[in-house]
């Protein structure tokens, strides 16, 4: 299953770093990603594989939301087909 991530949050070191780890310490493959600094603010979207995730989803969920806290920033997880009806026009 692929889900897309999303993280927003105003720009630090260490963001990609914090998120691609507990994406890696999970069993979940990258398979693109795309970011952007807009003025002061960090945006990025990345679409994941976690068909080798050994942990349920609503746990991987739980585990960005808390590396989101600890950074400041917004932390998103969608499934891939969710996230296409949500921003088809």
């Amino acid at each position: 299953m692929k889900v897309v991530i999303t993280v927003i949050g105003e720009d630090k070191t260490g963001i990609i770093a914090n998120v691609s780890k507990t994406l890696w310490e999970n069993g979940v493959n990258i398979l693109d990603i795309s970011q952007t600094i807009m003025q002061e603010y960090f945006a990025m979207i990345m679409m994941a594989d976690i068909s080798g995730m050994e942990i349920p989803f609503g746990e991987l969920k739980k585990k960005l939301e808390k590396v989101g806290d600890s950074i400041q920033m917004d932390i998103r997880v969608q499934n891939e087909k969710i996230f296409k009806a949500m921003h088809q026009i």
